[in-house]
């Protein structure tokens, strides 16, 4: 199998040693897994992942190699060393792990970046195996196998995009990969790339998908979302993500605009181009595609309306469902409204945000994102008033001189965990509560525009549904752990009382109170702590909130309560 001279980096391309990708007519032109198993040529063109197509996953500019169907287009990692340049954050890996015997653990090991200046760093990476990994964390899941013998397996094949860390500031050189794992399982790496800083960008907007939703079959309509700024800024561009999908969906034209009130906009909406000056673009099955820049000047702490063309059938889409907030949508066949300045088109409503996942601004000094559940999703606050607490924290840190006037993303998702996935990843569901926030960092936190700091503030959910105390701490430490070793800052809040709601037992409480004893002690597992159990609870029963912060559910705040935990911060403690 090829290999790299002694000393010499090649081109991946140069070093591909399998074949992992076969046509469903000639099923046996394709060994990936050592048995004669394949990934289906048929499959990746339905996902949208054909030959050389470019895979924006998690903000690495990824690859599918452009090798037909039978050729060789991957490497079974065993310490090659490849070619490679780029200064950015990260590291990222187009991979599977594979096994002659089955579907099988991750597999992975050690491998070393060298940088220009001739120093290295040394990086850890696994991978999940193609057939028995998390559909959680995959880029990509494809419903069949293809056997040597021709018979077409009905089990999903898994593909994965897997970061590691990089030294910030320096030029990549080359990237030797991991050892042969051993005789039971291979690491295959298709693509690597460098993810690149996005530097002179700030993230003003953000929601996070929670789940694959059917849409009752969208088809040439319009989607005119409804969002709020935090930072403001002379340029614009927005951030749309197929996370979860089985197909591609394929953007005709969309545009940005101030609100006025409903669907109406101040003046005729400002059109959006992608890859370079296209009206429109497609994304691929997992993947997601950023605007080109465009002049339009956002105001801070405003209403927008980014509207979206979807030109062909759309049957579900990834979506982020409590939004807390009235957009719109056209009639099915009403064609493309982008343009439109009066909202007489959008005739129907929708209280969820599909496929947009992020405005982000030009200039500023980058972003807090915080990460957590309906807490943070803004649950119970009241419907378009935008009175979440990273809504009171945003309008502060607007209102001040004092720390960077950072930018606040809002990675709440209602019903979501720390230690274990609600909707498990894959396929068409009505669950809507994301995968576990460990399993969504890297595409919630590490890959968010210039984050700077997470505020993590969650784990209710995990202790009200059978989580132990031990197992939200280590959750809280890992996720701390994999941010830190990103150069992002770390706070974590306590989790707020809920006695009273029909499931906040006793039990529960004693373990709620573990997590949060852990959390103030802090061990230095995080930069700072924000009490925010101490901010709503009620001094003479603290197993509950005070009534004037209670939503009336007894676990989600109201408006009051929001703006209590949102007034609460030292913002200090969110630069350092």
């Amino acid at each position: 199998s090829p290999s790299s001279p002694a000393g010499k980096a090649l081109p991946l391309e140069k070093l591909y040693n399998n074949s992992a990708v076969s046509d469903d007519a000639k099923p046996d032109a394709a060994d990936f897994d050592g048995a004669g198993r394949s990934l289906s040529a048929q499959d990746l063109q339905a996902a949208g992942w054909t030959p050389g197509t470019r895979l924006d996953l998690d903000a690495a500019p990824l690859h599918r190699p452009d090798r037909a169907p039978g050729r060789p287009d991957n490497v079974r990692a065993d310490g090659q060393q490849v070619r490679l340049t780029g200064r950015g954050n990260a590291l990222s890996f187009l991979v599977a792990a594979t096994s002659p015997h089955g579907p099988a653990e991750a597999a992975g090991g050690t491998g070393t970046v060298r940088y220009q200046d001739g120093s290295h760093s040394t990086y850890t990476l696994t991978a999940g195996d193609w057939r028995g990994g998390p559909l959680a964390t995959k880029a990509v899941a494809l419903p069949h196998l293809n056997t040597r013998q021709g018979d077409q397996l009905t089990e999903k094949a898994r593909l994965y995009a897997v970061t590691v860390p990089l030294e910030r500031g320096r030029d990549v050189s080359s990237v030797t990969l991991p050892r042969d794992p051993g005789a039971d399982a291979d690491l295959h790496v298709f693509d690597l790339a460098v993810r690149p800083e996005t530097t002179g960008w700030t993230g003003s907007w953000s929601a996070s998908t929670g789940g694959y939703t059917g849409t009752g079959q969208w088809r040439d309509q319009t989607l005119r979302l409804v969002v709020h700024t935090s930072a403001g800024g002379p340029q614009a561009r927005i951030r749309l993500e197929n996370t979860f999908a089985a197909q591609p969906v394929r953007i005709g034209h969309a545009s940005i605009a101030v609100q006025k009130d409903g669907a109406a906009a101040h003046r005729r909406p400002t059109q959006l181009t992608f890859d370079g000056g296209h009206a429109g673009t497609r994304i691929p099955a997992g993947a997601r595609a950023v605007s080109d820049p465009v002049g339009f000047d956002v105001p801070s702490d405003t209403n927008l309306l980014v509207s979206i063309h979807l030109p062909d059938p759309v049957p579900a889409a990834p979506v982020h469902s409590k939004a807390q907030q009235h957009s719109y949508l056209s009639e099915g066949g009403s064609g493309d409204r982008t343009g439109d300045a009066d909202g007489a088109a959008f005739t129907r409503s929708l209280t969820m945000w599909p496929f947009l996942t992020g405005v982000d601004v030009k200039g500023g000094p980058g972003s807090v994102v915080a990460l957590g559940d309906s807490i943070t999703d803004g649950d119970h606050s009241t419907p378009d008033t935008n009175r979440r607490w990273p809504n009171v924290l945003a309008g502060r840190l607007l209102a001040q001189n004092d720390v960077p006037r950072f930018g606040v993303l809002n990675h709440g998702i209602s019903a979501n965990r720390i230690v274990t996935d609600r909707y498990p990843g894959d396929g068409i569901s009505t669950d809507t509560a994301g995968v576990s926030a460990q399993h969504r960092l890297e595409r919630d936190v590490l890959a968010q525009t210039s984050a700077r700091t997470v505020v993590l503030f969650e784990g209710i959910n995990d202790v009200r549904w059978g989580a132990s105390a031990e197992d939200v701490i280590a959750g809280m430490k890992a996720i701390s752990a994999r941010a830190k070793a990103r150069g992002l800052r770390v706070l974590a809040a306590t989790v707020t009382p809920c006695e009273g709601y029909h499931d906040c037992t006793p039990e529960v409480d004693a373990k709620r109170e573990k997590v949060n004893a852990f959390v103030r002690e802090n061990g230095g597992y995080f930069d700072a702590v924000l009490d925010f159990d101490k901010v709503v609870r009620d001094p003479s029963h603290p197993a509950r909130m005070l009534p004037k912060y209670d939503s009336g559910d007894h676990l989600h705040p109201g408006d009051a309560g929001y703006r209590a935990l949102g007034e609460s911060i030292d913002l200090r403690l969110l630069a350092g």
